[in-house]
């Protein structure tokens, strides 16, 4: 892909005056507005291509296109959209404005920036399992995402019939970690039941995303809470009139009990590679009360004169297995950053 060209110094200033003419324009009370009087209020349960489902208050499910001046439309967005009627091609309406979202769930995307995915999540259900052996560090990273963006985090783990009496004991003693710093954790069996009525409990009147690694089980603890998910999904595309054959990127199910469950390959897993070191460091939520303490400003936090937090891990107060952890995501994030992407004087 060819690198954009460089702007000059008077290019800069003008996109910036530009920029700042749109914001003033934006925000004057003589702005022309839309009318929405004539639209319809619906939540995107569906995104491929250029095209959403809609699903509108009666639940009535429309495919439709999306206004070009729209700047992105995701699953759980809150849309107004127009109706029509595309015969040739199914499309039924527009949408026409996106309604602001208390949460939003992105990815990096290595040519593309930084990608919204979902929107307005309650939860983020952060799945593990014990096959083929439990990573705390995974787990983690997944917590460090959900602390970046806002959205509360569900530590669960599954396939725990799996576990002999001694071997859950060992590993209880592992997420206990977790625990004390305020995660509500979980252990689940698709094969016995456990734990999937707390799940559900969980789940229930929340908008909510399972993400985790392949081979932890997503699929089947999305099968315990919404065993017809796979007919569902035929039926909204029935609703949009394309038939079951039509394939969405992402999707948003309707849970029996209340709340809703979007479940899109961009969820399943988290990029750290394009958050800053300072938030990484702030991820770790056991870490803010010594942040600013240490020494010196620049403290990389390893084997730097004064660093208050080794010293906070070497009395006890935070763990050592957390901060080797943390460590080895900064590490890690080094080696997955792009090129083009690396900060300044790298």
């Amino acid at each position: 892909m060819a690198k954009k060209p460089k702007l000059t110094h008077k290019q800069r200033r003008q996109v910036a005056a530009n920029r700042s003419k749109r914001l003033q324009d934006k925000n004057s009370p003589s702005t022309k507005t839309v009318d929405e009087s004539p639209l319809i209020r619906g939540t995107v349960i569906g995104r491929f291509g250029k095209h959403a489902d809609v699903e509108d208050d009666a639940g009535v499910v429309s495919r439709c296109h999306i206004r070009r001046t729209v700047d992105s439309v995701v699953c759980g967005d809150k849309v107004l959209f127009s109706k029509g009627d595309d015969a040739e091609s199914g499309v039924k309406g527009v949408i026409e404005i996106v309604n602001d979202r208390h949460s939003v769930l992105t990815r990096p995307d290595f040519y593309d920036g930084i990608k919204p995915i979902a929107a307005n999540i309650d939860n983020i259900i952060v799945v593990s399992a014990i096959l083929p052996s439990l990573s705390t560090n995974i787990i983690d990273r997944y917590l460090v995402a959900c602390e970046d963006i806002g959205i509360t985090p569900v530590v669960v783990l599954n396939k725990v019939e799996l576990l002999s009496d001694e071997q859950r004991q060992s590993i209880e003693g592992q997420l206990d970690v977790y625990k004390k710093l305020g995660y509500d954790v979980l252990f689940t069996s698709c094969k016995t039941g456990e734990g999937i009525d707390v799940l559900n409990s969980y789940l229930n009147d929340n908008v909510s995303v399972f993400v985790g690694q392949s081979g932890v089980g997503k699929s089947s603890l999305i099968n315990q809470v919404l065993p017809d998910a796979d007919e569902l999904t035929g039926e909204i595309s029935d609703n949009s009139g394309l038939g079951q054959h039509t394939t969405t990127a992402a999707k948003l199910l309707h849970l029996p009990a209340g709340g809703d469950l979007i479940d899109s390959p961009g969820v399943r897993e988290f990029g750290l590679w394009h958050i800053p070191t300072e938030r990484i460091t702030w991820g770790f939520v056991e870490f803010r009360d010594y942040l600013g303490g240490c020494k010196f400003r620049d403290c990389k936090h390893l084997n730097d004169p004064g660093c208050i937090l080794r010293q906070a891990v070497e009395e006890g107060h935070i763990s050592a297995d957390r901060f080797a952890s943390y460590h080895r995501i900064l590490t890690t994030m080094d080696e997955q950053r792009p090129s083009h992407s690396q900060p300044p004087g790298s």
